[in-house]
């Protein structure tokens, strides 16, 4: 079987995916933007890769501000239109596409390849109520927001309109498509490596002048950049009342100074130097440590010597690092919203605080930092949720390469 794989930050969430065809003997055609693609730099002979460049930003400054994205989505479409042109005249037709349509990659799909199955990857699809916009009152969206929004849906819709079927990583996330769509969505999750994500009561964890082991009082936070979609404000400001309540901790902040979602700082500002002054001298900042982001070994190495780890989300698209803090063994203070509710259980196999509650964040994150029988049992079934749910080789990676086998054979199923 010849797959065809779309996605602009190739190998994204098709990663696993693409090493087990490649290892079974099926034949691997990947499409992304030509950094990530150099990146990835994986060879292989049944691997055929195709990276696109895009216009400079310059070429579209003369465009309206609410339209550049969807310009710069229409040059990806083109983009990808112009690959699956160059494979079909290599005589690679690909007998299955697999393709993000969040970017614009899938508009032009139809056109270059009408008798091909196509399964959409649909990681979320963006609402004006009820999920991540309007959650959080300190971070309100105006107008031309709710419009860029409106907009981001287009390519969404298209897609859901041209694919046979689709995949959501989780039930919540499947849910926000539109009612219509949600039959030919099926849910499987890419999966966590729980023989390489697992707890080792010997790890160490050093960083600059810090050295950590199992054992020690360590509080870990991490996301992708440290900002308000993953709870960063709400974190920070959880810190002088838990340095009042367990003042021997240690806490570890994994993170970049970007912006991944939601709004954009002025150049040269970031949430976390905005946090530090509004909090000041009410933090003792000597035993808070912010690394930046870490090579993936280093972070393993942090969540297994982890004592508490705190994740926070909007309602939004789950991290990955929530399930591996959890693969782990990591006790997990999580955010009562839904995409974390969907995973942890209060009380069994982590707990759960409202959002926005800091003193209660605070509180639950000292409690746990004291131990004890029940901790333990909370870390215990922590990792078995994730070994039972979303473990790679045993679960993950068959459903979905018996989801890809399907819609493969199935022919299309709709008009193109």
């Amino acid at each position: 079987m010849r797959i065809c794989f779309i996605h602009q930050n190739m190998p994204a969430q098709f990663r696993h995916l693409i090493a087990a065809l490649l290892q079974r003997g099926d034949e691997v055609l990947a499409v992304g933007e030509r950094g990530a693609v150099e990146r990835w730099g994986v060879r292989h002979p049944r691997l055929s890769v195709f990276g696109y460049g895009l216009p400079e930003p310059k070429q579209l400054a003369a465009t309206p501000a609410h339209l550049r994205e969807f310009d710069a989505q229409i040059a990806r479409g083109q983009a990808v239109a112009r690959a699956l042109r160059t494979f079909n005249a290599k005589g690679l037709k690909p007998d299955l596409i697999v393709v993000h349509p969040g970017w614009g990659e899938a508009l032009f799909i139809r056109g270059e390849c009408p008798d091909t199955p196509l399964l959409g990857y649909c990681e979320f699809f963006y609402r004006a109520r009820g999920a991540d916009v309007g959650f959080d009152p300190e971070y309100p969206s105006g107008p031309d927001a709710l419009a860029r929004l409106q907009l981001r849906k287009t390519p969404h819709l298209l897609a859901l309109d041209d694919i046979d079927a689709g995949v959501c990583p989780t039930e919540w996330q499947r849910a926000q498509f539109p009612a219509v769509y949600q039959p030919r969505l099926s849910v499987v999750h890419e999966g966590v490596d729980t023989r390489l994500v697992r707890p080792d009561a010997l790890a160490e964890f050093a960083w600059q002048e810090l050295r950590l082991r199992r054992g020690d009082p360590v509080v870990t936070y991490v996301a992708r950049n440290l900002e308000p979609y993953r709870g960063f404000h709400v974190f920070m400001r959880s810190l002088p009342a838990l340095q009042a309540r367990a003042p021997q901790a240690r806490v570890v902040v994994v993170g970049g100074d970007e912006v991944s979602y939601g709004q954009r700082l002025p150049p040269g500002e970031s949430y976390r130097a905005r946090l530090q002054a509004e909090l000041g001298e009410r933090v003792d900042w000597s035993r808070v440590h912010f690394t930046g982001k870490l090579p993936y070994p280093q972070y393993l190495q942090l969540l297994q010597v982890s004592a508490v780890h705190a994740y926070l989300t909007y309602p939004f698209v789950l991290s990955w690092s929530m399930l591996e803090a959890m693969a782990s063994g990591c006790a997990v203070v999580g955010s009562r919203t839904a995409p974390v509710e969907e995973v942890i259980e209060h009380g069994r196999n982590g707990w759960l605080t409202d959002f926005f509650d800091t003193e209660a964040l605070a509180e639950r994150l000292a409690q746990v930092l004291q131990g004890g029988a029940k901790v333990e049992a909370v870390r215990r079934a922590a990792r078995a949720t994730v070994v039972e749910r979303y473990d790679l080789a045993t679960r993950c990676l068959p459903q979905g390469l018996k989801l890809l086998e399907r819609v493969a054979s199935s022919g299309r199923s709709r008009p193109a």
